[in-house]
């Protein structure tokens, strides 16, 4: 099969991975031989706005896919720097670390609302620009959601479930719900 990149990056936090996160991988693959996955908020330490850690996320998100379309979804992990110079300077780094000399490299992604002005900043990766997918999934509402014990079934494919059915049985996320119940609610995309 000819695709039109070698490699799409995909930029999310993916905390928790939901269905429009799945089509848009799905796409991504139908257009190019490899996916990249660059996981924001990857540091050590967990809240209630990211609860999973990196690696738990890259387990959470192939869950939902074949064996072959595994091998095709790369990962890397982008911690916080509050500095968007130094942010898409250390996005390009590791997304150069994992692509070869000379590959065409594409940016999928959804200009979703004023958190997504960060996919400007790749003027060198042409754009696969998405329109609105599964209706508009926003990751908040589902995460607060499961904090009060409710996994929205709806919004989520079988992986991720199985995944989040699982990690309420963690110390992990006795503590994060406690931290949810008991904080200010504002300020938590």
């Amino acid at each position: 099969m000819k695709y039109t990149f070698d490699y799409l990056v995909f930029i999310g936090r993916f905390q928790p991975f939901h269905l429009a996160h799945l089509q848009t991988i799905k796409i991504a693959l139908e257009q190019s031989q490899n996916v990249v996955l660059a996981l924001g908020s990857a540091q050590f330490e967990r809240n209630i706005k990211n609860p999973f850690l990196a690696t738990e996320r890259e387990q959470m998100i192939l869950l939902n896919f074949s064996a072959i379309d595994q091998q095709r979804i790369k990962f890397v992990h982008v911690i916080d720097v509050y500095n968007d110079e130094k942010w898409q300077k250390l996005v390009k780094s590791l997304v150069a670390e994992i692509v070869e000399e000379g590959a065409k490299v594409g940016l999928i992604g959804h200009f979703k609302d004023d958190s997504s002005y960060y996919l400007k900043f790749f003027p060198e990766w042409e754009m696969v620009e998405l329109d609105s997918l599964v209706g508009s999934i926003s990751a908040t509402p589902v995460r607060e959601a499961y904090y009060r014990g409710d996994i929205q079934l709806d919004a989520f494919p079988q992986g991720t479930i199985d995944f989040l059915r699982t990690f309420q049985h963690t110390d992990i996320y006795k503590q994060l719900q406690h931290k949810f119940m008991t904080q200010d609610k504002t300020n938590l995309n």
